[in-house]
Formats: structure tokens, C-alpha cells, sequence
């Protein structure tokens, strides 16, 4: 075989793996190259469900089936952080904007709120933990419980809280969620049996420049409005940035109180994932017909989503130093 075509791909592989190895770096500069640039967004809005199902399929591709069975044998913790993340905080997200009066005031920011509650935890949250030095695998594992139970338990919540608010049926909803993740999770299986595990993490890095590309293109497509909204309105704007940071560290600090019987970095860990919901399958399910303001929270809450890990590392590592057990690395995504 000639030489030409080993250099034509060797270059995109070398860029992809200077990305991939940027980590946190280059997660948190997403999100300013998709906001500074809004020509992209408007150019990559109609691959959002694209984007959402290439970033699945590939964390679906890297999980660590071994990581993941021994933390099996341990199901009351995995059990209890699963049923917090896909039951308790959607219950109180949703007795809050009732009780508060917000699902009349605001309809389209409690829609926000709740569709983020309802949400399975970020696929890319594994990853995110290793990188921190966190414990990925017991992120893993329980993200995988939880975005297993998501379509039901999104399609309840739904009936529950959002009424007319959503433009299609709560059944419609877990209908939609469930084939989106299968469709992922059947589309991973055939690329692990076709290029095998180990391949997979001989090329780790490469993978994660190209999942960052990925996330790019995603966090471009919902962010594209977000320069016009602010100069239209910047208090309103702001406002709405400031809740997205809020509601974030609130169920960051949260989770890592009520776990914090089980170790602080560990906790830190579930409080990561909570946190880091995957707004984008809730954006796929619906097609993305949804008020701009929802739109416009769902915009905002990419920044705190992309620079609180990288915001958060000194601490994580402090906490494994201290603990004297650095995190458990586990197969994942930059991203």
C-alpha cells in the first residue's frame, strides 16, 4: 500500500489525539467557541438528535462491562444513588415549581426545570470523574441503572407535572427516550464486536478529540440564539445563566452531603453525575419543540455543564489524596 494514504490519515489522527488529551481543557472550551461563534449553530441546529445519538453510541462503545459487574455486587449503594437521581430529584424539582407557583408564572423555565430533572445522568460523566481522579466506576454503574429506568421514569413525572405543557404525550416521551438509547446501545454492541475492546482503548484518545468534535457540534446547535439573547435582553439573560449555575451546584453539593457517609471523593463523584444531566436526550426526544425559554435555559446551563469539572478538579484531587485511593480510571469520553 502506498505511503499517501497512510499521511492523508495520520494528520486527522494526530489532531484528534492532541484533542482528545487536552481532558477538562478543552470540555470547558467548547462552550465558549459555541457561544462566541452563533453563524455555527444556526449551520449544525438540525443534527442536534444526530449529535446526541453519536455521543451515546460512543460512551455506550466504552463502557467497562468488568468495572461494571464488580460494582453490581454492591446494589444498595447503586440501588439508593439510582432511585436519588431518576425519582427524588425530579419529585422535588416538581413539588417545588407547584408549590412556588412557577409552572403558572413561568411556564416555559419550570418546563425547563423539569425536563432537566427528569433527565438521565450525562453518559460523558464516567469519563469526567476519571479525569478529576474520581471514582468513575461507581459513576458508571450507576449511571447505567438510571438511564436504563429513565424512559419510565421520565413518561411518570411527565403526567405528574407537565400536563399540556410538553408538545407530545408522556408515553410518547418514554416511547421516544427508549429508542433512542436502544438505538445507541445496539450501534455500540456492533462496533465493539467488529473492532473489539482493546482496540477501543488502543485508541482512547483519538476518541475523545473526536466525542469533544461531537459535543462541539451539539453544544453549537443549542447555543447558537444565545449571543442575540443576551444583547436583546441581558438581565434576563443573566438571570437565567444565574439559575443554571445555582441549580447545578445545588445538586452537586446535595448529592455529596446525603452520600457523604460512604467517603467525600466518592460522593463528590455521584454529585458530579446528578448534576450533569443529559439535556440533549431530552432535546432528541422531543425534536426540539420546546419555548425559548426552555431553549434558552438549556443553552445556559452548558456552562456551568463544561467548566465545573474543570472548576472542580483541585478539589476531587484533594479529596483522593486524602483518602489515599486515587479514582478508578474508567473507559470513557473526554466529554
Amino acid at each position: 500500500m502506498s505511503s499517501a494514504p497512510r499521511t492523508i490519515f495520520a494528520l486527522p489522527l494526530r489532531g484528534l489525539t492532541w484533542l482528545g488529551s487536552q481532558g477538562t481543557r478543552a470540555v470547558a472550551a467548547v462552550v465558549f467557541i459555541a457561544a462566541a461563534v452563533p453563524p455555527l449553530g444556526a449551520l449544525l441546529r438540525p443534527y442536534v438528535t444526530e449529535a446526541i445519538l453519536v455521543l451515546l453510541c460512543i460512551s455506550f462503545m466504552r463502557v467497562d462491562l468488568a468495572a461494571l459487574y464488580g460494582h453490581l455486587r454492591r446494589p444498595a449503594l447503586v440501588a439508593t444513588a439510582t432511585a436519588w437521581t431518576t425519582i427524588g430529584v425530579p419529585l422535588i424539582v416538581g413539588l417545588t415549581a407547584h408549590a412556588t407557583g412557577l409552572a403558572d408564572r413561568a411556564p416555559g423555565l419550570s418546563l425547563a426545570l423539569m425536563l432537566q430533572s427528569m433527565a438521565s445522568p450525562m453518559m460523558a460523566a464516567p469519563a469526567l470523574a476519571a479525569l478529576m481522579g474520581l471514582d468513575a466506576t461507581l459513576v458508571l454503574v450507576t449511571l447505567v441503572t438510571a438511564t436504563a429506568v429513565v424512559p419510565f421514569t421520565a413518561s411518570l413525572f411527565a403526567s405528574l407535572f407537565l400536563g399540556g405543557m410538553l408538545s407530545i404525550s408522556p408515553l410518547t416521551l418514554g416511547l421516544k427516550l427508549l429508542g433512542i438509547l436502544a438505538a445507541s446501545l445496539l450501534a455500540a454492541t456492533m462496533i465493539r464486536w467488529l473492532f473489539g475492546a482493546k482496540a477501543i482503548q488502543r485508541h482512547k484518545q483519538p476518541i475523545d478529540g473526536f466525542n469533544i468534535i461531537i459535543l462541539l457540534i451539539f453544544a453549537s446547535a443549542i447555543m447558537g440564539d444565545v449571543a442575540h439573547d443576551f444583547v436583546a435582553n441581558p438581565l434576563f439573560t443573566v438571570g437565567i445563566a444565574a439559575l443554571a449555575f445555582t441549580v447545578y451546584f445545588t445538586l452537586l453539593a446535595i448529592t455529596t452531603l446525603l452520600f457523604r457517609r460512604i467517603g467525600y471523593e466518592r460522593a463528590l463523584a455521584l454529585g458530579l453525575m446528578v448534576s450533569q444531566r443529559n439535556l440533549g436526550l431530552m432535546l432528541a426526544a422531543t425534536a426540539g419543540v420546546l419555548p425559548p425559554t426552555t431553549w434558552l435555559y438549556f443553552a445556559l446551563t452548558q456552562f456551568p455543564i463544561h467548566l465545573a469539572p474543570y472548576m472542580l478538579t483541585p478539589i476531587a484531587r484533594r479529596l483522593t489524596a486524602r483518602a489515599g485511593t486515587p479514582g478508578a480510571a474508567a473507559p470513557g469520553s473526554a466529554t
